[in-house]
């Protein structure tokens, strides 16, 4: 089936689909989860750190962010902005599943039911991260929404891979070669530092920058008819591997390059142009090839700057396989 890069790609067409009703329930897995991983980091870290776990665990966590949170999972698993090579493919999937927030299947269904659900002219306030902080903190952590009538999936292409399957049933278990790696490394604090602290970083740290982008923030673009619009969130730029231009994604959702303009860090399209030149990487989508997104965007009325069209990035040619 051809699918539209800048859409949802893992959602069929509903006709009946309401992104408005449904309820917000506990979910017990995730929420065990994330608090029982922010609950040791709070108490382990006063007895078990050390110079070297903390440059450990902070590194663990940048490269699992951009390797798996940015470049597996959301541009090439979700959005299929690019291309690459079988055991790469999967070694950066392996990577999102280890960033510690859920496996490959849950993360592409919650991922897309929220990019759908903010297209449509009303959603639920989870789906638009509407209420207080720490409200927001409490179902996006702890809770999940089930919607009275929500859309169908089309995952066929995921749920035959042995491999996605199998990292979906283990993606906690995950953590445990890398507890045993760091621990004959470094001892209990690299363990602290590396699993523990590392996921409770990545997961309340992708919650917070996810409520501040649908909130508040600079802002170049509006989506018409879209009932959720996005704002970058600027001093996250470095941080998030560019994911923070969240205004910009919103724009181009398909685009594999999300810094758009000049002085927007984008580490993960960064890294993109490297496996490029490798010859590891190709059939990079880019804004020049959505031409069909102009008629869905308008100019924000507060963007501070005069952004008639993205730049158009020069990319080396990579032969054909």
């Amino acid at each position: 089936m051809s699918r539209d890069r800048c859409e949802v790609n893992w959602i069929v067409e509903t006709p009946d689909a309401d992104a408005v009703t449904g309820k917000v329930r506990w979910d017990v897995a995730h929420s065990i989860w994330n608090g029982g991983m922010l609950i040791l980091s709070l108490a382990l870290v006063p007895f078990f750190t050390t110079p070297a776990a903390i440059i450990v665990g902070l590194g663990l966590t940048g490269a699992m962010l951009l390797l798996g949170h940015s470049v597996g999972f959301h541009r090439l698993l979700i959005h299929g902005s690019f291309e690459t090579t079988p055991a790469l493919r999967r070694f950066l999937i392996w990577c999102g599943t280890v960033a510690g927030m859920s496996g490959p299947i849950w993360i592409v269904k919650t991922h897309d039911l929220r990019d759908w659900a903010q297209r449509q002219p009303k959603c639920h306030d989870y789906l638009a991260h509407r209420r207080p902080m720490l409200h927001d903190a409490w179902w996006q952590l702890h809770c999940r929404l089930d919607l009275d009538h929500p859309p169908e999936y089309d995952l066929a292409r995921l749920e035959q891979s042995r491999f996605i399957r199998w990292l979906e049933k283990t993606w906690m278990l995950q953590q445990l070669p890398i507890a045993a790696v760091l621990y004959l490394l470094g001892g209990i604090p690299f363990v602290v530092w590396g699993v523990f602290v590392r996921v409770a970083l990545t997961v309340h740290g992708h919650w917070f920058i996810g409520h501040l982008a649908h909130r508040r923030g600079p802002q170049s673009w509006l989506v018409r008819e879209a009932g959720v619009q996005a704002h970058d969130v600027p001093w996250a730029g470095l941080v998030t591997m560019g994911e923070a231009w969240h205004n910009n994604h919103h724009a181009y959702p398909g685009s594999a390059r999300i810094g758009l303009y000049p002085g927007q860090s984008d580490w993960g399209y960064r890294f993109l142009q490297v496996l490029e030149r490798l010859g590891l990487a190709w059939n990079i989508c880019l804004t020049q090839d959505m031409s069909g997104r102009a008629d869905k965007l308008k100019p924000a009325s507060n963007s501070s700057k005069s952004r008639p069209s993205p730049p158009a990035p020069q990319r080396s040619q990579v032969p054909a396989e």
